[in-house]
């Protein structure tokens, strides 16, 4: 049987979660949720200061930094971790998230057509 594209992206979502615990185990580098809720933080204020740094502290128009994918790759390391020591499945919780945020924008659309056709009347 032939997987479809996204039972592939799901099983290399759950395949990355599994391989950023394993790699946590081999460095013996596992904390506390409290913990990696500092080292998220922390991740999230260098992919920040990255960020100002290029614009100059917003002087200049934002280009994407040299070092934008290693920082960001930090903070999502990070998550990781933060979703294996507390037992979330991120796979299943982000698409959740995603399919919430799709179907809100489309009632929103809709509500703003409805809105929209009623000034016509």
């Amino acid at each position: 049987m032939q997987e479809t594209f996204s039972e592939l992206v799901f099983s290399a979502v759950n395949d990355l979660q599994e391989e950023v615990a394993k790699a946590a185990d081999g460095a013996e580098a596992h904390s506390t949720a409290p913990a990696l809720l500092l080292q998220a933080q922390a991740a999230l204020g260098s992919l920040s200061a990255s960020a100002d740094a290029a614009t100059e502290s917003g002087r200049k128009p934002y280009r994407v930094p040299v070092d934008w994918g290693d920082k960001l790759a930090e903070l999502a390391y990070v998550v990781y971790l933060l979703a294996d020591q507390t037992g979330v499945a991120l796979d299943a919780s982000v698409r959740s998230v995603s399919a919430r945020v799709s179907a809100d924008a489309a009632r929103r659309r809709a509500d703003r057509s409805a809105s929209e056709n009623e000034r016509w009347l």
